[in-house]
């Protein structure tokens, strides 16, 4: 009975990749882990489909090159035939690589690893991959960890068994917004795609993302972003113009941090350290617009690994202006908009196009949803 109810609680992985090699290595790094069990391999997209139909996994390892119709293509088959399927996509980071992996991203994946070069699966790199797949397989149970009492606005999408605190009526924004910024990390670029096709013409503020992506995965990142949008989307290099009806996007290597010059507001970028260790980070983001804007800001906090963002969220409050949450129901993540929820920071939570539907709502007649 005991050994029963161990192997219930452990995170149940798929690998699907056309190389025997591959395959093989994962699962010993996988089984390796007590709190992980393999419950199937397959070489190609159409045998991982059948096969996770029959046994259902919480993190399946994807490769987006296999013979027939490949990870990509396979990857809406894999999320409707497992629907609380995270998938990790494991590829090599080549600028074509990037395309098919931010695809891949946008479509609902939750998270990218580097797949290294002959020799480079070592201690380290198992690391990494088993701090992913823990992070993922443990989302499930991020769902029901907040009990905390419900006192603010959400939409008719909140969490389930979920009641996060939500900021009062005295600390949400009362200023109309000048400024939208997202941030996001760990299955953000898919909640980010399906908030903003939300936005009509109508919300002509400009839009700052800080996502947390490889560099070399931003310039494929902003193009996604762009079509998605159906608004100019630039990466914000020191001394970018932020402007109306446009999105501007972190760069891989900096903070994307804001300064006013007379009636402009222009990018800056920093590495300095941030709290969080990230590069970019939410936090430097937020606390230079709180200051640049006066706490004309609404923040928008949506998947993500850790508590990036927290901080920064505190200092708009603080400023006058507010936040929101992505809910944990539709987080690969609920890490970053956990944080801001469980502190009592956020005064709306929603599902990604709920958000983006609640803030139409919000610059239409200046109020927050009710709830």
């Amino acid at each position: 009975m005991i050994e029963k109810q161990a192997s219930q609680t452990r995170i149940r992985v798929m690998i699907v990749d056309d190389s025997l090699t591959v395959r093989t290595v994962f699962r010993r790094m996988i089984e390796g882990d007590p709190s992980m069990e393999i419950v199937g391999t397959a070489s190609s997209g159409e045998r991982a489909i059948v096969q996770i139909k029959k046994e259902p996994a919480d993190v399946v390892l994807l490769d987006l090159e296999m013979p027939g119709i490949g990870g990509l293509k396979s990857l809406p088959g894999l999320m409707a035939a497992c629907p609380d399927v995270r998938v990790l996509v494991v590829s090599s980071l080549t600028q074509d690589g990037a395309e098919a992996t931010v695809q891949a991203l946008s479509s609902g994946a939750a998270d990218t690893l580097q797949k290294p070069r002959p020799g480079g699966f070592d201690d380290d790199y198992r690391s990494q991959l088993l701090n992913k797949v823990r992070a993922l397989g443990s989302a499930q149970s991020d769902l029901t960890s907040s009990n905390a009492q419900t006192v603010g606005s959400r939409d008719d999408a909140s969490p389930t068994g979920t009641q996060p605190l939500l900021a009062t009526r005295s600390t949400a924004m009362l200023k109309r917004p000048d400024v939208i910024a997202i941030g996001a990390s760990t299955g953000g670029i898919h909640a980010i795609n399906l908030m903003l096709r939300e936005l009509s013409s109508n919300c002509s503020l400009p839009i700052l993302i800080t996502q947390h992506l490889p560099s070399n995965f931003i310039p494929v990142f902003a193009r996604q972003i762009e079509v998605a949008s159906g608004r100019p989307t630039k990466i914000a290099d020191d001394g970018t113009e932020i402007r109306e009806g446009e999105i501007a996007i972190a760069t891989g290597h900096g903070h994307l941090c804001v300064r006013r010059i007379a009636d402009r507001l222009i990018a800056r970028t920093s590495a300095e350290p941030a709290a969080s260790g990230c590069l970019p980070s939410v936090d430097p983001m937020l606390s230079s617009l709180a200051e640049t804007c006066e706490g004309r800001v609404l923040a928008v906090i949506m998947s993500g690994m850790g508590r990036d963002g927290c901080a920064g969220a505190q200092e708009l409050v603080d400023a006058g202006g507010a936040v929101w949450a992505q809910n944990a129901d539709t987080c690969a993540v609920w890490g970053m908009p956990g944080a801001v929820a469980k502190a009592g920071i956020a005064s709306h939570i929603g599902t990604p196009q709920g958000l983006g539907q609640a803030i139409m709502a919000r610059l239409a007649d200046n109020k927050v949803p009710a709830a």
